[in-house]
């Protein structure tokens, strides 16, 4: 038997298939790999369609049935809104910095007695800008202020759902360090099938370039020096603890996307191996 996308040839005789947009569509991903360039004649002695211009809509309106069930199964995973959350809490912080900056200068202008102490930012920054003779500028630092709330709130709520789509990872690096990694990786798909060694240099982007280039050592780690095992372990042994954490952080995105739920038992056995890979020989 021949089967295509407008019907089953068997013995010289052909049966139509629905034409229905959405039967089409699921009758072209169950056969796409016996699919081949049937000429449109064959449709049409097959009684599927009229003429070749009908065989052209058809056909066209049952891939994009296809298509639209496709973008619909990606957009139902775990991890899709929490990807677009970690997104849109760096933009947050990229507007917020570039308006500070901006503010500062301004203050600068405004109050000679505004010297550098101030620029270091914090409490004393803020409330200098607050104080700033000019209406325009209180009102940007209100906004950079609401921002700052903004992205408070939605770091918390970035951490409570990471605990949630990845729960492994984010038992070894916690919530916010978890969804950054997968964001890094662009999904959690994407970040089960990684290697440790990418893992342990997602986020180095600009230092392994400038290492391809010859001009700067490997990077030892990426987003994952975020976590305290990491930046506060000893600098002899930075370089280890990062490649067991990345080791193990492999092995708990797999159990993440496979299972989708917490193993209490290996995160103890991983954050055991982790705590002895910190310990100066």
């Amino acid at each position: 038997m021949e089967r295509y996308w407008f019907g089953d040839v068997e013995e010289g005789v052909c049966r139509p298939a629905e034409t229905d947009p959405a039967a089409l569509g699921r009758r072209i991903d169950a056969v796409r790999a016996e699919l081949g360039r049937p000429d449109w004649r064959l449709a049409q002695a097959c009684g599927a369609v009229r003429d070749r211009a009908d065989y052209i809509a058809v056909l066209q309106a049952g891939c994009m049935e296809r298509a639209r069930a496709q973008v619909a199964v990606e957009l139902s995973g775990r991890d899709v809104e929490l990807l677009q959350m970690v997104r849109t809490l760096d933009e947050i912080d990229h507007v917020a910095n570039l308006l500070l900056e901006r503010a500062v200068e301004w203050q600068a202008i405004l109050d000679p007695a505004f010297t550098r102490k101030y620029r270091r930012g914090g409490k004393a920054l803020a409330g200098r800008i607050q104080r700033s003779p000019s209406p325009s500028l209180r009102m940007v630092g209100g906004e950079i202020e609401h921002l700052g709330e903004v992205r408070n709130r939605l770091m918390r709520e970035v951490s409570r759902r990471a605990d949630a789509v990845l729960p492994n990872t984010s038992a070894l690096v916690g919530g916010l360090v978890a969804a950054r990694l997968m964001a890094e990786a662009g999904g959690l798909s994407h970040l089960a099938r990684m290697p440790a060694a990418t893992i342990q240099v997602l986020g180095a982007r600009t230092a392994i370039f400038s290492h391809i280039r010859g001009s700067a050592p490997s990077p030892k780690h990426g987003v994952i020096f975020q976590h305290r095992r990491v930046h506060n372990a000893p600098k002899e042994v930075r370089g280890r603890v990062a490649r067991v954490l990345a080791a193990k952080l492999a092995i708990a995105a797999r159990i993440d996307h496979f299972r989708g739920e917490l193993d209490p038992a290996f995160v103890e056995m991983a954050q055991k191996k982790i705590d002895a890979a910190g310990v100066r020989a």
